[in-house]
């Protein structure tokens, strides 16, 4: 392996952004989800249960259990967490001084602590992949950044390095290789049968322009499409772990293929841009560009062994691509018709067999980890062998041991909802790896995934649409932001943004209202005319039909939704009626009000007032003036853009230092200890000078 310092630094960066992505998104959000005439108030989470304060604080872990030193409630807390966050991890983006572990804890803190009170419009997968990727960022960042040497990278490279960063790339195994296997193990039959994308594009939470587009395009393409789904998501993760770097290369950029086309035509806020970040754990300093600008060796014959060896890598490498493509072929019926220029798919196996098979792999699969994280083990101790100087070895053993702990159990614990997939491997699981997992489950520092399990929408993309009137017979629609309504508005594009609202609007329309208790809420508190909720619906409030004087009855409408077709040109989509999502209720409604008090939504006790001459309450009251007139993916976007203008600034301004002349090192070693160009030469490729403090070198 060719060393990972360049991806360990894209990586705390990546994860530096998606956290700020995260933080604004949610900030945008609070008043009209959490605040005190929010729909799901957060107040509500936190009540002391007599509780010891550490007790209380381990069994649900958030920092908003301070905010009333503060003189803040729940949401204000939150809102002051998310501010923090956001510009924390905007630091971190731009100033190398901030990507310290101190900086990735506190992020992870503080977006555990948003979960804590989130409710239901935080229980998404990348909710939860975003604190385990947090987390692992605090054990990859460096306690302390190194000085930049004068070859223009960090200098003293330590030997435990490259042990938390390995586990991004088992955390990234884990995300696909699941997010393939659950597809079949769900029995969905659009997935058996490879039509999954001939409804997927129209029929996802929120689809872009470029949905339409793919939605139209031949069916037969949309079958070859779902089969090289399952190729890179369950048979290319296993090369993450291959010996060969090229091998890991091709499942990187397959990788990076696949994020690419779901962001193009779907809006999935960061989780994209995050898998993507989880992926530079497959890049390495040489493909990144590690030894550009150094001087290029001259050309010299290679020996026949080296030639052997090359040669025997790269039949290593056909074998490995002709038995993909053999498998992909033979196990999805793959034919070309050349006549009428299609290609002809089906899949090749039973739910028994795949089953089956899927038994017989799950244990290779974790010994693979095993073997995997055992040789970087080895690998450690060996650079840990090439530290010089009895004390900054005893300090580089005690980090090693420390990291090698900490990778070790995470890995362990790890294995638990990773083998949720396969119920006997599950069972068969050692106990004690059941009991660590049990005992840190609530810190989600490891999770179970698989996303898109079955495809929904097979008759129809089912919307609710809300309707309001003041007289119970002229009826208005609710038009929301960002998911379908208006037929003739183009799907929008808000990605990093995440619309929580809307996305358990299309939750919701999946069954009876009932099943989505937080609905009566967001009825109830539109028929109050709260502005906060409001907001989610339509920001600019002139939009919003009932913006002068709230509605007096509500109700909700369930419809189907299609994509038109390319001839209907002055519509994006089309729609039929199904039936009444949610009955006529006004305030005071028997019948809004029975559903509120069987889901627990009835205010029981007003909010406590809180000081509003508090410094800290009138600057918070400050910012949300500032920003509300801003829409929020607005807002994600300035960021980023202002984000890469400093960047810009950053490299025009401060150049990187030329890489020295093979004297200039040499002068160097020998100033700091007689003989140390001599030692060099005899060092391991990835050895460590605690001494010199020389980066480690690729022969």
């Amino acid at each position: 392996m060719a060393g990972s310092r360049l991806p360990r630094q894209l990586f705390l960066q990546g994860v530096a952004a998606v956290f700020m992505f995260a933080f604004a998104s949610l900030y945008m959000q609070i008043p009209g989800l959490y605040g005190a005439g929010g729909i799901l108030p957060a107040r509500r989470t936190l009540r002391p249960q007599g509780k010891g304060r550490w007790q209380q604080l381990w069994e649900m872990p958030s920092l908003l259990w301070e905010a009333p030193r503060l003189g803040l409630d729940t949401a204000q807390g939150l809102e002051l967490l998310s501010l923090l966050g956001t510009l924390l991890a905007l630091g971190a983006l731009l100033l190398r001084v901030l990507r310290h572990r101190l900086t990735y804890l506190l992020l992870w803190a503080a977006y555990l602590s948003a979960c804590q009170v989130g409710q239901v419009f935080l229980y998404f997968q990348w909710d939860s992949l975003l604190l385990e990727t947090g987390f692992l960022a605090m054990l990859v960042a460096p306690l302390r950044q190194p000085p930049i040497g004068k070859q223009g990278g960090p200098a003293g490279a330590r030997p435990h390095e490259d042990l938390p960063f390995w586990l991004v790339r088992w955390l990234l195994f884990r995300l696909m290789f699941a997010s393939g296997v659950v597809k079949l193990t769900s029995r969905c039959p659009a997935w058996w049968g490879l039509t999954a994308l001939t409804y997927h594009y129209e029929t996802q939470c929120l689809p872009t322009p470029a949905a339409w587009f793919a939605h139209h395009l031949p069916a037969w393409l949309h079958r070859l499409s779902v089969a090289s789904t399952f190729l890179i998501e369950i048979a290319m993760p296993l090369l993450f772990f291959a010996p060969l770097r090229r091998l890991r290369l091709a499942a990187f950029y397959s990788q990076v293929l696949l994020q690419i086309l779901i962001i193009i035509t779907g809006n999935y806020n960061f989780f994209n841009l995050l898998t993507l970040v989880l992926s530079t754990a497959l890049l390495d300093d040489e493909h990144l560009g590690a030894e550009w600008g150094r001087a290029r060796r001259k050309k010299i014959a290679a020996s026949w062994p080296k030639t052997f060896l090359t040669t025997l890598t790269l039949l290593l490498e056909l074998t490995v691509y002709a038995l993909l493509a053999y498998g992909t072929i033979h196990y999805f019926s793959l034919e070309v018709n050349w006549e009428q220029h299609t290609v002809h798919s089906r899949t090749n196996f039973t739910f028994h067999q795949f089953s089956q098979w899927l038994k017989t792999v799950m244990l290779p699969t974790m010994w693979l980890g095993g073997a995997s994280l055992t040789w970087e083990l080895l690998a450690a101790f060996w650079r840990w062998t090439q530290v010089r100087g009895w004390l900054w070895k005893l300090w580089s053993l005690v980090q090693l041991s420390i990291f090698g702990t900490a990778t070790v159990a995470l890995f362990t614990i790890s294995l638990v909802p990773y083998s949720y997939m396969e119920p006997d491997t599950h069972g068969r699981l050692w106990t004690g790896a059941h009991r660590l997992f049990g005992a840190v489950e609530h810190l989600q520092l490891t999770n179970s995934y698989g996303l898109f399990r079955r495809m929904t929408g097979l008759g129809g993309r089912p919307e609710v649409v809300l309707e309001g009137s003041y007289d119970g017979h002229q009826w208005t629609e609710i038009e929301f932001m960002y998911k379908p309504g208006n037929l003739s508005r183009p799907p929008p594009i808000v990605t990093p943004h995440q619309p929580r609202l809307d996305w358990q609007m299309w939750f919701a329309a999946l069954g009876p209202h009932t099943q989505s208790p937080w609905f009566t809420a967001l009825v109830l508190r539109l028929l109050q005319g709260q502005e906060p909720v409001i907001r989610l619906v339509q920001n600019n409030l002139t939009r919003y039909p009932f913006h002068k004087q709230p509605p007096t009855y509500i109700r909700a409408q369930r419809y189907n939704y299609w994509f038109t077709q390319p001839e209907e040109q002055s519509q994006w989509w089309r729609r039929q009626w199904v039936e009444q999502f949610f009955p006529p209720v006004t305030l005071g409604d028997p019948t809004l009000e029975t559903l509120l008090r069987q889901f627990g939504l009835q205010d029981k006790s007003p909010p406590r007032p809180r000081s509003a001459s508090s410094p800290l309450t009138h600057a918070l009251h400050w910012v949300r003036t500032q920003l509300s007139p801003l829409e929020a993916p607005t807002l994600l976007w300035g960021l980023l853009v202002a984000a890469a203008a400093i960047r810009v600034l950053q490299a025009l301004l401060v150049p990187s230092p030329p890489p020295p002349n093979r004297e200039e090192k040499h002068r160097t070693a020998s100033k700091k200890e007689p003989g140390a160009a001599g030692k060099q030469a005899t060092l391991a490729p990835n050895s460590c000078s605690s001494g010199a403090q020389t980066p480690r070198r690729k022969k």
